[in-house]
């Protein structure tokens, strides 16, 4: 582990991505810099590069730092409807919480991998009745549709948090996966299609 002669104390990746997205909240991505981290850090620029290469594995460290804070749950035996409530109401969080950094994941599709968040959500899908053939495409499609409402609130489109227009997105998500339960592709056959 790398130490600073400035500030005497190891340095860590973790610490490394939580200021780094201090900064990114503060400033926006753009204006994030290696040189600019190591300045907040008190530290010398060269002290990051032993613990991130290059500004892409930083944000990369600094995307699953935000993901994990969506905890995607275990299965806890609630219903599928219930989860894709939850797993919607988690990004939402995030995005507004992470206003300057979520248009650049939704932007940069490589740094936009979702670990944990894609598997809770597979399994979710499975359960709605998703076939396997057809869970990439309906995950790509439920990423769009959902980064671009939350692009469109946090971009100033509607006014303030608009809580009934996310209600009725999110609806609109259990209603339509609902249909793969009820048209003999899998899953559940009794599908709830009113919100929660």
């Amino acid at each position: 582990m790398a130490v600073s002669a400035r500030r005497g104390a190891p340095l860590s990746p973790e610490e490394i991505h939580a200021e780094a997205l201090r900064l990114i909240d503060e400033q926006g991505v753009e204006a994030l810099s290696m040189r600019k981290l190591a300045a907040a850090l008190n530290v010398n620029p060269m002290s990051l590069y032993h613990h991130v290469p290059n500004k892409e594995a930083l944000l990369d460290g600094v995307r699953t730092l935000v993901l994990s804070e969506i905890k995607p749950a275990d299965d806890d035996g609630s219903s599928w409807q219930e989860q894709i409530r939850g797993l919607g109401a988690g990004l939402r969080a995030l995005a507004h919480r992470h206003p300057s950094l979520y248009p650049y994941l939704c932007a940069h599709p490589q740094l936009m991998r979702q670990d944990g968040v894609s598997d809770v959500l597979c399994r979710v899908l499975a359960a709605a009745g998703v076939p396997e053939e057809r869970m990439a495409a309906v995950r790509n499609a439920l990423f769009a549709f959902t980064a671009g409402f939350l692009l469109a609130e946090i971009n100033g489109m509607f006014p303030g948090r608009d809580d009934a227009a996310f209600e009725e997105a999110v609806t609109l998500i259990v209603n339509g996966l609902s249909a793969y339960g009820r048209d003999g592709s899998g899953g559940n056959a009794h599908a709830e299609v009113s919100p929660g």
